[in-house]
């Protein structure tokens, strides 16, 4: 470090003990500020659009994204959806096609009425056109919206649709799929927050020795998450994913900072006369500590954004937004909560849970080689699991099966044998003879049930005239037309895959540039795109906190055991459904990848600097990581039983598997990294500590530390008192409070 840069960080240190003494003087302000601020963040987060659709975040560069905006303009069907009639009466059908069509948003209700009328016998209705409408006792309308698929107001009009109909109908498609997930996230986002608070609370309580203290931590993180939900809106839309978990994670992920800071607070208040200055103290340890500390969270963030899966960008980015915001509400609003509660805290203290390690840190340094034999041999069956973990893309299969939407679903598998619909979007300019031999080619393939096309529709001897303006409009619009290929295979299974790609091949080869496009052939391109953004995601979150940690403890050789070591916590974690026979959410990896990863650096970071402060006190190589362990244990355990029981709560009250699989993961992450980091850790530091030591710079010798101004004006502060009250130390009543709620004088001996 030369010296421009060392009076640079000289003067930024000097800004930090200005701005926390600021902070520390006038808590009452900080936080009607901080509550001020809820009201734009409110008005933020209610304006924030959320996207239930998840194959919207897909490449727009894609043959099936394509296709899609094609359906939305010109054909207007991005938003189709199919109602199922059973044991009616055509007369009842009629009418509520009719009913239908005067919805507002819906731009056409099709049925055979609007073809033939419902006077003439199914046996006289061509045989093409009556297998697209009739199955035995059962019948389908297609409806058609003016808006896309995830809008609000095809949303509104599925709602009214749906009030037009008796229990014997059933609407289908991927926008209702869509409608019922958005009313089932509604109905459980307030119990997720309200689960992981309770839960998190009680683990607090349990593990602090205050009955308030979990509270003003919450208050604090609260404020946080609001602002960050607020700020959301500046991104345009989230997912609905990021909605139902960014709450739990961030409470999860930034609940360690304020520990940190507290515990820094308890530290110095036998310091200093004023609690004041103790907490201001705090806030400037606070800050250098967890700038760094939470730059690797916020990496392995935004390595989601380097995804062509744009999903990944959105929670990255949310979440990476919430760990800075929650850095800033601990450093400028958490000490002025804490020393407006102060007495509150220190009058409802009660024993707390604090586990002494001590005899299990020795028996773990005592049978070290051990321990790291075992971390060795972990790889292999950690790694081979997590590797061959089975995941799925199939976006109803993570919903409650009773829902309407999946009922019709399976209604339409069933009854029309519809498992999946491919639309193809290509030039209507082709020939009649041509386009006669494609739809024979796709009908010849193994799981088409039918063939859907303006050219099936209009035989040889029929003029085009008569064929309907409603169905010719379905078929042919500004240049295109449509076919619609129905599929018994289920969207997201190997046969769809291997089907998309033989009528991919037949397409093609009469129009280079023919889209195919629905919801098998998006979750296909799902697939393909998050198997390489995942791979991508990894590596880059694991160079990136490579060179953070590097780059903090100035060395080569600490962040390759640091990172081996979280990594086999992740492997293993994301191993365990390998061996329980069960599969996952496709987003569930990365995002545990992520955020336990970033989560469990800290715990790793945190015992490796204890380590090195013990090492440079003279304490040898085995007596410094069990002074490292046993200080560092109580820290990780706390945080870890915060993170499990937040997370645990949400993954046993979710009835949706995308989250509930994801909080589940985190949970068992939590504990998995809290074992890994007190009994892998300190063996890998003691046995590496001679490789640790030549490959990183000042590992055992100590750097200068230069003190502070404020430091030694508060000595001097002190000496003046000292001199003019011989003999006495300063005391004030801790009842005694200034006009912000600060007592000018310690209450340090309650602490």
């Amino acid at each position: 470090m030369g010296p421009n840069m060392n009076i640079h960080f000289r003067k930024v240190t000097d800004l930090l003990e200005k701005i926390a003494r600021a902070l520390t003087r006038k808590p009452k302000l900080v936080v009607s500020i901080a509550v001020l601020l809820l009201i734009p963040s409110i008005l933020g987060a209610a304006a924030t659009h959320i996207n239930y659709d998840i194959l919207s975040y897909l490449p727009q560069d894609l043959d099936s994204a394509k296709g899609q905006a094609l359906l939305e303009e010109p054909f207007h069907m991005a938003a189709t959806t199919m109602l199922i009639v059973e044991d009616m009466p055509p007369e009842y059908t009629h009418q509520l096609q009719q009913a239908v069509e005067e919805v507002p948003g819906v731009s056409s209700a099709m049925w055979i009425s609007s073809m033939v009328g419902i006077q003439i016998p199914q046996e006289m209705i061509p045989e093409d056109i009556r297998d697209i409408f009739f199955s035995g006792d059962a019948t389908m309308m297609i409806v058609q919206y003016d808006q896309p698929g995830a809008s609000e107001a095809t949303m509104k009009s599925i709602e009214q649709v749906r009030r037009l109909c008796n229990e014997k109908c059933f609407l289908a498609g991927f926008s209702v799929f869509i409608k019922d997930t958005k009313d089932l996230i509604t109905k459980e986002m307030p119990l997720y927050v309200i689960m992981a608070v309770v839960l998190s609370s009680i683990a607090m309580c349990v593990m602090m020795d205050s009955w308030l203290l979990p509270l003003a931590l919450l208050l604090s993180i609260g404020l946080a998450v609001l602002y960050n939900f607020g700020t959301n809106i500046l991104l345009g839309q989230i997912s609905f994913i990021t909605q139902a978990i960014a709450a739990v994670l961030q409470l999860g992920v930034t609940m360690d900072y304020s520990i940190f800071l507290y515990d820094r607070y308890l530290e110095e208040l036998p310091h200093f006369d004023d609690k004041r200055d103790a907490m201001a103290a705090s806030i400037v340890a606070a800050f250098k500590s967890l700038s760094g500390s939470s730059l690797t969270t916020i990496a392995g963030f935004l390595a989601l954004c380097f995804m062509r899966l744009t999903l990944g960008r959105d929670i990255g980015l949310v979440m990476a937004k919430g760990v800075v915001l929650g850095v800033a509400t601990v450093i400028l609003v958490l000490p002025a909560i804490l020393l407006l509660m102060d007495h509150k805290i220190q009058k409802y203290r009660h024993p707390a849970l604090k586990p002494d390690m001590s005899r299990v840190n020795a028996f773990i340094i005592r049978h070290r080689k051990a321990f790291v034999a075992l971390f060795i041999l972990l790889f292999i069956p950690a790694v081979y699991s997590n590797n061959h973990t089975e995941v799925y893309y199939k976006l109803d299969q993570s919903l409650p099966q009773e829902m309407p939407s999946i009922v019709s679903t399976n209604k339409l598998k069933d009854e029309f044998n519809m498992a999946s619909s491919h639309f193809i979007v290509m030039r209507d300019d082709l020939s009649h003879s041509d386009m006669k031999k494609m739809e024979q080619q796709l009908e010849d393939l193994p799981g088409i049930t039918s063939v859907v096309a303006y050219d099936k529709l209009l035989p040889d001897a029929i003029p085009d005239f008569f064929i309907p303006d409603e169905l010719k409009d379905i078929c042919k619009q500004d240049g295109y037309q449509m076919m619609m290929v129905n599929s018994s295979y289920a969207t997201a299974s190997d046969a769809a895959a291997g089907q998309l790609d033989a009528m991919n091949a037949i397409v093609k080869s009469y129009d280079p540039n023919a889209c195919i496009t629905g919801e098998a052939a998006m979750t296909n391109d799902l697939i393909t795109t998050a198997d390489k953004d995942f791979t991508v995601t990894s590596y880059l979150s694991i160079i990136a906190i490579l060179i953070l940690v590097a780059l903090t403890f100035r060395s080569i050789g600490i962040p390759i055991l640091l990172v081996a070591t979280i990594e086999l916590a992740i492997f293993i974690n994301q191993g365990i459904p390998y061996f329980t026979g069960t599969s996952i959410a496709f987003v569930a990896p990365t995002v545990i990848g992520c955020v336990q990863l970033g989560a469990t650096v800290d715990y790793a970071i945190l015992m490796t600097t204890r380590f090195q402060e013990e090492l440079q006190k003279g304490h040898g190589r085995l007596e410094a990581i069990q002074i490292a362990a046993t200080s560092a244990d109580t820290s990780i355990l706390t945080s870890a039983l915060v993170f499990f029981c937040a997370t645990l709560g949400v993954a046993a009250i979710s009835t949706m598997d995308i989250v509930s699989d994801i909080c589940l993961m985190l949970s068992r992450g939590a504990i998995i990294s809290a074992l890994v980091s007190i009994f892998i850790l300190p063996s890998v530091l003691a046995v590496f500590e001679p490789v640790i030591a030549k490959t990183t710079l000042h590992w055992r010798t100590p750097r200068p530390v230069r003190e502070s101004k404020a430091v030694k004006a508060l000595q001097a502060r002190r000496a003046e008192r000292a001199a003019s009250l011989p003999g006495s130390t300063p005391t004030q009543n801790p009842e005694t409070a200034s006009e912000d709620g600060a007592p000018q004088a310690s209450s340090a001996g309650k602490h």
